[in-house]
């Protein structure tokens, strides 16, 4: 099995430290969200990352194993350390073998599978919400918007032993993983994720477009991507080095799967999905509400302009808060889109005042999701 790779990893908007840790270490890939102050989150994310590496360069142990030792360097680290005192991490990995995908987690830091149209989670959230939902004390509506959804339940390095989930998944020829943060997952809804991960080909632009459309969503937290690509159905092994390259055909089954996308545009089920999303973006050089998803897919726009104001885009995308507005603000709904284009006037209105430049200290209210 072929394998290629793209990761991207922001500081987001709002945080003034980038707490995620990613590692690349073919067969081995591996996302992790520090906690614990800015320093601290830093420090343990990295700490556990780089335990994990040097255990498995040397074939120490099974992976759950090294996360369990990384777990123990962690909480030991922070005990002896007043300045990362109560430090820990999420930490979600995996390892390629073959036509297989071994998976180990701990935390809020998700893996998600794509296959043939078809998106799922493959790791469950450690945290107070997704035990209060599995419970039936709470709707998955109110979870979504609950005030403590991202307290966690389990971490690596907070206690001397961690449980480890482990899984594994079979890889099929144009299957896609998923690893990443709970920035992006906060930030866009899964249909906002799928979407990209499906009209985008290649993994490194993948990764890219989706800490994009975090940020433009708000990007409350740091924002960590790791695209895997699978392809080829013999068995062979993973390629070493596949992770660099950009350049990897389209496999047949994502082809097919494309081609079906684009024949099935006219039925009521995508029409439904598309009329359902909704962004601001640039049209004709003014600010505008779109539905649909900013992507093409074959040369077809997948979104139209449905509201035209009267703000001016140039005037808009010279403010910093707005300079990625052609790429697209994603928005829940309508009422949201509306929302986020007065907060672009207002926001111009005070700059112009203020005699900033488009430079104005206020932020704008992000909107979408929660931090953690």
């Amino acid at each position: 099995m072929r394998i290629d790779v793209g990761v991207a990893t922001d500081i987001g908007r709002i945080r003034e430290g980038n707490e995620d840790s990613y590692l690349i270490e073919p067969p081995l890939y591996a996302v992790a969200d520090g906690m614990g102050g800015a320093r601290g989150g830093e420090v343990a994310s990295h700490l556990a990352l780089d335990t994990i590496e040097e255990l498995h360069r040397a074939h120490k142990g099974t992976l759950a194993e090294q996360v369990r030792h990384a777990n123990r360097i962690v909480f030991e680290r922070s005990n002896s350390d007043r300045a990362v005192a109560g430090m820990g991490t999420t930490l979600t990995a995996a390892i390629v073998d073959g036509d297989a995908a071994h998976l180990v987690h701990v935390g809020d830091s998700r893996g998600y599978l794509l296959r043939a149209g078809s998106m799922r989670q493959l790791t469950e959230d450690h945290t107070l919400v997704n035990r209060m939902l599995r419970a039936g004390e709470i709707s998955p509506e109110e979870a979504q918007h609950h005030p403590h959804r991202n307290v966690l339940t389990r971490v690596v390095g907070t206690d001397p032993e961690v449980a480890v989930d482990e899984d594994a998944v079979g890889l099929l020829d144009g299957d896609r993983l998923l690893l990443c943060s709970d920035g992006l997952t906060d930030m866009l809804t899964e249909d906002q994720i799928q979407a990209i991960l499906e009209s985008t080909p290649e993994p490194q632009d993948t990764a890219d477009r989706l800490v994009r459309a975090a940020n433009r969503a708000g990007g409350v937290d740091n924002i960590t991507a790791l695209v895997i690509d699978a392809s080829g159905a013999d068995g062979a092994s993973a390629a070493s080095g596949g992770w660099r390259s950009r350049s990897r055909r389209i496999s047949w089954i994502r082809r097919a799967v494309a081609a079906a996308v684009l024949v099935a545009a006219a039925s009521v089920g995508v029409r439904v999905f598309l009329d359902a999303q909704w962004y601001v973006g640039v049209a004709d050089g003014r600010v505008a509400i779109f539905r649909g998803i900013p992507a093409q897919l074959f040369g077809f726009e997948l979104s139209s302009p449905l509201v035209l104001t009267e703000i001016d885009a140039a005037e808009a995308t010279a403010h910093p808060f707005y300079a990625d507005l052609a790429d697209g603000f994603t928005a829940d709904d309508r009422a949201d889109a509306e929302r986020r284009v007065e907060e672009i006037r207002t926001t111009l209105a005070q700059a112009s005042t203020d005699g900033a430049g488009g430079t104005g200290e206020a932020m704008p209210n992000a909107g979408t999701g929660g931090g953690g």
